[in-house]
């Protein structure tokens, strides 16, 4: 079987066989514990437009919040949940990879009041929940084949190569728990994101979230938390936006090693062509000679094909907002 059948024949492809020839062959392979790849999640592993999927989620739950509680609905980003206006959460996220924090921290706060007091086991049931129910709302199909299928590849030719794959994510790391083994092969304890403070609640046995927000796994935070969990510097890395440059730089540094950005740049395939919140990403890749993956030119297929009896549907939950009955113009079948 071909190596990476998604990948095009470019450079591109070439030089991420060369690295796992490289580290896993001959005299100067590196010993398997060595062989370590950080993967980012939204855009990097699945389409994170127009909304990242954990936004989905939150938008559904900050909506019925608001049902409850109609004084909420007069602040953000309970008004964009209630009234499907989601234009101020997707601002609120550029303006933080743009380096401007004002609305990421009200919006971290609606996150801690969502799930404070509940158990992480309850959590993860909402989440699966969630996904089994919910669509890509340009799709119009189940986010499991909202992932790339190179990605996927390149993860299965990883693995079959003796690396190790954790996914890195600015995302909540509990939210991504529960579905990363079954959409990657990645399994839990092989997750680092964003994470709630935690406290055990003795009366219930049960670790449960507490009303405080312990870290957000992003820019310079990523390489720290790869170090304290895996304790080596990955031989590879892939990111698409300006958060992920640290950890881009972290495996870039490492004598073998190679730094992958994703560059969304198709404007048929995929998620829509965007250079906004990844402008210091390219610049440096550009500068620094990391390794840019054109979705256009390197991708030969994007999505996974989907399942003959998987679900359409049309629907962003709660929220309202844009909504799709399938892939967009153009777009070859997931």
């Amino acid at each position: 079987m071909t190596d990476l059948p998604s990948w095009r024949d470019t450079s591109t492809r070439t030089a991420v066989l060369d690295l796992v020839a490289a580290v896993t062959t001959g005299p100067d392979a590196l010993p398997v514990e060595e062989r370590v790849a950080v993967f980012d999640n939204d855009g990097t592993l699945w389409a994170e437009k127009p909304m990242p999927v954990q936004l989905h989620f939150l938008v559904e739950q900050w909506a019925r919040a608001a049902a409850a509680d109609p004084a909420l609905a007069q602040t953000e980003p309970y008004r964009a949940a209630s009234t499907g206006d989601l234009a101020w959460l997707g601002a609120a996220i550029d303006k933080h990879y743009a380096g401007d924090d004002s609305d990421l921290r009200p919006l971290i706060a609606a996150v801690v009041a969502v799930q404070a007091g509940r158990s992480v086991g309850d959590y993860a049931d909402e989440v699966r929940a969630f996904l089994d129910t919910a669509v890509h709302p340009a799709l119009g199909l189940p986010y499991r084949y909202a992932t790339y299928q190179p990605m996927r590849e390149l993860l299965d030719l990883l693995r079959a190569h003796g690396f190790t794959a954790y996914i890195t994510s600015g995302g909540d790391r509990d939210f991504m728990r529960p579905f990363t083994e079954d959409y990657y092969g990645v399994a839990p304890e092989q997750v680092v994101g964003s994470s709630l403070g935690l406290t055990f609640d003795e009366a219930k046995a049960d670790v449960v979230y507490g009303s405080t927000f312990s870290f957000l796994d992003d820019g310079p935070e990523k390489p720290v938390r790869i170090w304290s969990r895996t304790g080596r510097r990955p031989v590879l890395a892939v990111g698409n936006s300006n958060g992920d440059v640290p950890m881009l730089a972290y495996a870039a540094a490492h004598p073998r090693g190679l730094a992958l950005l994703i560059h969304h740049d198709d404007p048929h395939r995929g998620d829509p062509p965007y250079d906004a919140g990844a402008e210091q990403a390219l610049a440096t890749a550009a500068e620094d000679g990391w390794t840019v993956v054109s979705v256009r030119d390197d991708w030969a297929q994007v999505f996974p094909v989907p399942s003959s009896d998987s679900p359409s549907r049309s629907t962003v939950g709660a929220a309202g907002g844009a909504a799709g009955t399938g892939p967009r113009d153009g777009t070859q079948a997931p």
